[in-house]
C-alpha cells in the first residue's frame, strides 16, 4: 500500500484556533494516520479519493453517552458541509460492556476498533463496578483497548483558551498564554508491568505488588515522538522522571538524553523529577513547551495541567500507534454524578472528534471548522456549569450542542500555513 509521508507539524498545538500557532497545511491529507518509528505521521493514500471512512464510537459509561452524542451530531454536520462519507459502529466497553457482555473489552470491540480507521471513546468507569474483581473492572477495559490497539503515544494538549482564562484557578496573569503538550507514554509502565499481584508475608500480612518496567525500545520511541513535537512547536522538551530512586527512571533519563544528543540537537532538552514538576505546573506552566514522561506520571500530570484550563471538560487527547486506528477521547472520566442530568461538558469529546479528523483522518479542514465552531460558541458567552461565571450564558449538554450545529452553519476554518 502506498504511504505518503506527513510534516510533523501535525503534532503541534492542537487550539489553532485560539492561539494563532500555524500548524501545517491546510489542504486535506490522506486518511489512516500512524506514528511512524521516528515519529513521524504518515497516512495510507489508499482512502482518500473515496472520503469514507469507518469510525468505531465507544458510549462507554456515565456521562459518556451524552457528549459522544453530541461529538457524533457535529461529525455528522461537518461531513455533510466537506462530502465526507461516516460508517459509525458504536461497541460496548467498560462498565457497559461488564453487563452487557460479562467483560469490559468483548473480542468483538476490539476487532471492529481494530478493522475501523479511527476510534472516537467517550469515559470509562463509576462507582457502580467499583467493587467488582480486577478483571471486571472497566479501567481494566481501557487498559486492554490501548494495549490491544498498540496507541503507545498518547498527546495531550493544554491549552488556557483566551475566552476560559478567567475560569482558571491560577491568577490570570499565570495561566493566560500556557500551551503545554504532554506526550505520555500509554501502554508500558506500571500499570503494565509483570508480576503483580496480592500475597500473605511470613507474618501473615496481606500485601499488594506491582512492577513499573520500560525497555530501551518503549523508551526511545515515545522518546522520538516527544522531540518531533517539541521540534514543530518552541522547540524544547522537558523530560519527567523519578531518577534520583528509581531505577527505571535512570535508564529513562539515559535513553532519552541520548536519542536528544544523537538525533535532535536542534531541540532544547531538560530533565525534572515529577515531584518537581507537579509543583512547577502550577507556580510557573508557561516554562513549559513539551512534556515526555512514562505512563504512570503522564496520567498524574496531563490531569494537574488540566485544571490549568479551567476544567478538565475543555480537553482533549490522541492516541497514536506505529499501525493501525487511532484512538481519540477526552482526558476526563465518567463523571457518574452528573450523569443523565444533562449538565456534562461536551466541548473535550467534540475537540477529540477534531483531532480524530485532523490527526486520525488527515481530514484537516473539516477539523478545523469544528475547532471554530468551539471556539465561536464561547465568544458568544455559552458555558456548560463547570465554565459558568458571572456575565455568561449557563446551557446544558444538549444545548451547547444545538449551539454548535447553528454556529458550523456560519463558521470558517481555521486559516493555516507552514
Amino acid at each position: 500500500m502506498a504511504m505518503v509521508s506527513l510534516n510533523c507539524a501535525s503534532l503541534s498545538s492542537t487550539f489553532a484556533f485560539s492561539s494563532g500557532r500555524k500548524l501545517g497545511s491546510s489542504s486535506r491529507q490522506s486518511p489512516g494516520t500512524k506514528i511512524s518509528k521516528c515519529g513521524c505521521m504518515k497516512v495510507t493514500a489508499a482512502a482518500q479519493k473515496e472520503r469514507s471512512y469507518k469510525v468505531t464510537l465507544l458510549p462507554g459509561d456515565g456521562i459518556g453517552p451524552e457528549i459522544l452524542s453530541v461529538a457524533v451530531d457535529v461529525m455528522r454536520a461537518v461531513a455533510e458541509r466537506e462530502g465526507i462519507k461516516f460508517e459509525f459502529t458504536e461497541k460496548l466497553v467498560g462498565g457497559a460492556a461488564v453487563d452487557g457482555a460479562g467483560v469490559p473489552l468483548p473480542d468483538d470491540t476490539l476487532a471492529t476498533c481494530r478493522a475501523s480507521d479511527a476510534v472516537l471513546l467517550a469515559s470509562i468507569g463509576g462507582y457502580k463496578w467499583d467493587s467488582n474483581p480486577p478483571h471486571l473492572k472497566p479501567e481494566t477495559g481501557l487498559l486492554g483497548l490501548r494495549a490491544g490497539l498498540g496507541v503507545f503515544a498518547n498527546l495531550r494538549p493544554v491549552t488556557v483558551l483566551p475566552q476560559l482564562a478567567d475560569a482558571s484557578p491560577l491568577k490570570r496573569e499565570v495561566a493566560e498564554g500556557v500551551d503545554i503538550m504532554v506526550v505520555r507514554e500509554l501502554i508500558g509502565g506500571i500499570y503494565f508491568g509483570e508480576p503483580r499481584g496480592f500475597g500473605v508475608n511470613e507474618s501473615g500480612h496481606r500485601y499488594a505488588y506491582n512492577n513499573m518496567v520500560y525497555s530501551t525500545p518503549e523508551i526511545d520511541r515515545i522518546a522520538r515522538v516527544a522531540f518531533e513535537t517539541a521540534r514543530k512547536r518552541q522547540g524544547r522538551l522537558c523530560s519527567v522522571d523519578k531518577a534520583n530512586v528509581l531505577q527505571v527512571s535512570q535508564l529513562w533519563r539515559e535513553r532519552v538524553t541520548a536519542i536528544g544528543k544523537e538525533e535532535y540537537p536542534d531541540v532544547e532538552l531538560s530533565h525534572m523529577y515529577v515531584d518537581n514538576a507537579a509543583m512547577q505546573l502550577v507556580r510557573n506552566p508557561k516554562q513549559f513547551d513539551t512534556i515526555v514522561t512514562g505512563n504512570l506520571f503522564g496520567d498524574i500530570l496531563s490531569d494537574i495541567s488540566a485544571q490549568l484550563s479551567g476544567s478538565i471538560g475543555m480537553l482533549p487527547s490522541s492516541s497514536m500507534s506505529e499501525s493501525g486506528p487511532g484512538l481519540f477521547e477526552p482526558i476526563h472520566g465518567s463523571a457518574p454524578d452528573i450523569a443523565g442530568q444533562d449538565k456534562a461538558n461536551p466541548l473535550a469529546q467534540v475537540l477529540s472528534a477534531a483531532m480524530l479528523l485532523k490527526y486520525g483522518l488527515g481530514e484537516t479542514k473539516a477539523a478545523e471548522l469544528i475547532e471554530a465552531a468551539v471556539s465561536a460558541a464561547l465568544d458568544k458567552g455559552y458555558r456548560t456549569g463547570d465554565l459558568m461565571s458571572s456575565g455568561k450564558t449557563l446551557v446544558g449538554c444538549k444545548k451547547m450542542g444545538e449551539i454548535l450545529l447553528e454556529t458550523l452553519e456560519t463558521t470558517s476554518p481555521v486559516t493555516v500555513s507552514l
